[in-house]
């Protein structure tokens, strides 16, 4: 690992960390694109663009797109894309959490996504997300809260008491994932005070003129940092890397850019993770309605999709050592051997062999190695928002990915050169792709 591959792993091992939930991780960008000098946009408003300059906006604090407008009409050059989400398989708050039994305080929990929910056991936990509130003035405010300290354990039930619990484990989400936050000390004839109550103090705390905590949208995460493992430090370990490290990348490949003739765009968006059906999710009009009023009329908007190119990134699959079976023989992409163009004959993936093959030229173009994957014809395949981009804006679309282990656990291992890797073919792709 060199130098500035050091440098850059530890970068995103900081963006990982600061990034709890949805909403932190568009926080986190939003003070990267500031820090480079874009500017926000709000989509309530008139747009005065300006060549050459960067904008960012975001949708209901948890989406987020950021543009550098290129020298060319938009039109002309088309706008080559970059779309990641922002969300992770997770246990979320449910609105009248609170659960007093057998003398033990715990909060009830939604399983978000396809979590995979064994890892989740024995693990020290926090809460983060958004809390929506009202002031002393009476109006309505939203927070991002982040507890960042240990306050919740799921326990696992020891072997004594289910001798088969390394043969077969059945987890119940409604009777056996809701945390222990403590021995109850409270009145229980009000119970569904205690989180709000707790969430108000937080906030106070926080510096925050709070009298009444109306909603909020928590989520609980594993408390344990980001790490770089193996003998040789080959592998990092983290919660959320799918898909921050996608998200991390494309920021990454955004920022390095300049000026350039063609327009550079960078989308995440929320709710992937539950078929991105939202206003904030890939199959809302966040996106579209961007570029829409990038282009102006109709059929400026045709001619620019026409020259247009979006690389949809979310990790994929790398082959396990102790299940190789699990993959096709001539399709098992290795960690640290570069990202994975995923293909699917049933478009669960919107790679074709166009965008396939524009992809590996943008890996030659930053002389980073590539791999492919497909996955066994006896097996299911899952989806990403590729085959959305494809649909709803008629856009060429490759999907691509670093390789990682234990995908939809509370703790996911990938490659240490696999993120750099994707990163300088996505600045070859903005920077030195000439369009086809």
């Amino acid at each position: 690992m060199t130098q500035q591959q050091a440098a850059f792993n530890q970068s995103l091992i900081d963006f990982l960390q600061a990034s709890p939930s949805p909403a932190h991780a568009v926080s986190t960008m939003v003070r990267e694109l500031e820090a480079a000098g874009f500017t926000a946009l709000n989509e309530s408003e008139a747009w005065q663009l300006e060549p050459g300059q960067g904008y960012w906006l975001t949708r209901g604090g948890r989406s987020i797109i950021a543009f550098r407008l290129g020298e060319q009409p938009v039109f002309e050059a088309g706008v080559r894309m970059i779309g990641a989400h922002t969300d992770s398989p997770c246990l979320k708050v449910k609105p009248n959490a609170e659960l007093l039994r057998h003398g033990y305080l715990q909060l009830g929990v939604e399983v978000y996504g396809g979590v995979l929910m064994h890892p989740w056991f024995d693990r020290d936990l926090s809460l983060a997300g958004q809390v929506h509130f009202r002031n002393a003035a009476g109006k309505l405010q939203v927070a991002l809260l982040d507890v960042a300290k240990p306050i919740a354990v799921i326990p696992s039930l020891a072997i004594h008491l289910n001798r088969e619990a390394n043969k077969n484990s059945e987890i119940n989400a409604q009777l056996h994932l809701p945390p222990v936050l403590g021995i109850d000390a409270h009145d229980e004839s009000n119970p569904s005070l205690v989180l709000r109550e707790w969430l108000r103090s937080q906030l106070r705390q926080a510096g925050h003129d709070v009298t009444q905590v109306i909603d909020y949208d928590l989520c609980f995460y594993d408390t344990q940092a980001p790490a770089l493992v193996g003998l040789e430090q080959e592998l990092i370990s983290s919660a959320r890397l799918d898909n921050l490290l996608s998200c991390y990348t494309g920021l990454n490949a955004l920022l390095a850019n300049g000026k350039s003739a063609a327009t550079s765009l960078l989308v995440c968006n929320d709710h992937e993770e539950v078929g991105s059906s939202s206003a904030t999710g890939a199959h809302g009009p966040f996106l579209e309605s961007v570029l829409r009023r990038l282009s102006g009329e109709e059929q400026l908007y045709q001619r620019m999709m026409a020259r247009s190119f979006f690389v949809s990134c979310d990790n994929a699959h790398a082959l396990h050592p102790n299940y190789a079976d699990k993959h096709d023989e001539n399709h098992g992409p290795k960690i640290n051997a570069g990202p994975v163009i995923k293909m699917n004959a049933n478009q669960r993936y919107a790679t074709n062999s166009e965008s396939s093959a524009l992809f590996s030229h943008f890996c030659d173009l930053a002389q980073v190695p590539y791999q492919r994957f497909v996955v066994r014809a006896d097996m299911g395949c899952g989806s990403t928002i590729g085959p959305v981009a494809a649909t709803k804006l008629g856009v060429r679309v490759v999907d691509v990915g670093a390789p990682q282990w234990s995908m939809h656990s509370i703790r996911e291992t990938a490659g240490t050169k696999d993120a750099w890797y994707l990163s300088q073919a996505l600045q070859a792709f903005i920077s030195e792709w000439e369009g086809d």
